[in-house]
C-alpha cells in the first residue's frame, strides 16, 4: 500500500483566510518548569486543510458530529485541471472525460494551486467549478468535494454561492486547502479526510491522507 499525505501544516506563520487570525501556539508548560511540555493551541474551526459541514452556512443543517464517520472516508478521483488559467471554470466536459467520475464518493479537482501556499497569489483569481460541475456532484450524491485551493467559491463571492447549492441539497462535506493531488492524477485511492471529533462542529481541520492499494 502506498499513503500520500494531502494536508498542509498548521503553523503560527501560515497562510488563512484573509480576515482570519492566524493559529497561536503558546507554551504551556515547560520540560524546565514542568518537567513535560504541552502547548496551548488557538485556531479558528476553519484552519488550513479543512472540513465545511452543511452547518457553516446553515442553522440547523448537520454539523460534523452528527455525521456518520464514514461520510469522511470513501473511493475518490481527482480531476486534473492544472491547465487552467487564472479564474478559468471547470466545465462539465472535463468532468465525462473520466469514467470513475459518476460512482467515486468523492470528487477532488488538481488545480495545482498548492505551490502558491505562502504566496499572496494563493488568495488570487484561482480557477473554479461550474454550476453544471455542481449539479453533476448534487446529482451523483457525492459524500464531498475538495480542492486545492483556499475556497470553493471564488474568493470575491461573499455569498458563498457554490456552498449554498451544494449545502441546500446534500449532506456533503467540502475539503479545502488540499495538497499533493497532482500525484493522484489517475490512481485509484481511498481518501480519508478525518476531521477533529468536537461537539457543534461548524468545519475543523482534518488529516487528509489518500490510500493506494498495492
Amino acid at each position: 500500500m502506498k499513503i500520500i499525505d494531502l494536508t498542509h501544516f498548521i503553523s503560527p506563520d501560515m497562510p488563512v483566510y484573509p480576515g482570519t487570525e492566524q493559529p497561536k501556539f503558546n507554551p504551556a508548560n515547560t520540560y524546565k518548569k514542568d518537567g513535560f511540555k504541552e502547548t496551548l493551541l488557538t485556531m479558528f474551526s476553519h484552519t488550513g486543510t479543512h472540513i465545511d459541514p452543511p452547518a457553516h452556512l446553515f442553522n440547523g443543517k448537520k454539523t460534523l458530529d452528527l455525521m456518520d464517520i464514514s461520510s469522511f472516508i470513501g473511493s475518490a478521483i481527482v480531476i486534473d485541471c492544472k491547465d487552467l488559467d487564472e479564474g478559468d471554470v471547470v466545465t462539465l466536459d472535463r468532468i465525462k472525460k473520466y469514467d470513475k467520475a459518476e460512482n467515486a464518493e468523492f470528487i477532488l479537482f488538481n488545480f495545482g494551486w498548492d505551490k502558491y501556499w505562502g504566496k499572496e497569489k494563493y488568495f488570487g483569481n484561482y480557477p473554479i467549478i461550474s454550476n453544471e460541475v455542481v449539479d453533476f456532484i448534487i446529482k451523483t450524491k457525492k459524500k464531498g468535494v475538495g480542492l486545492d485551493t483556499i475556497g470553493i467559491d471564488p474568493i470575491s463571492d461573499t455569498n458563498l454561492s457554490i456552498h449554498k447549492k451544494l449545502f441546500s441539497a446534500l449532506d456533503i462535506i467540502v475539503i479545502e486547502n488540499l495538497s499533493n493531488l497532482d500525484k493522484l492524477v489517475d490512481k485509484k485511492f481511498t481518501l480519508f479526510a478525518l476531521p477533529l471529533k468536537t461537539k457543534d462542529a461548524d468545519g475543523s481541520p482534518a488529516r487528509a491522507v489518500a490510500y493506494i492499494e498495492d
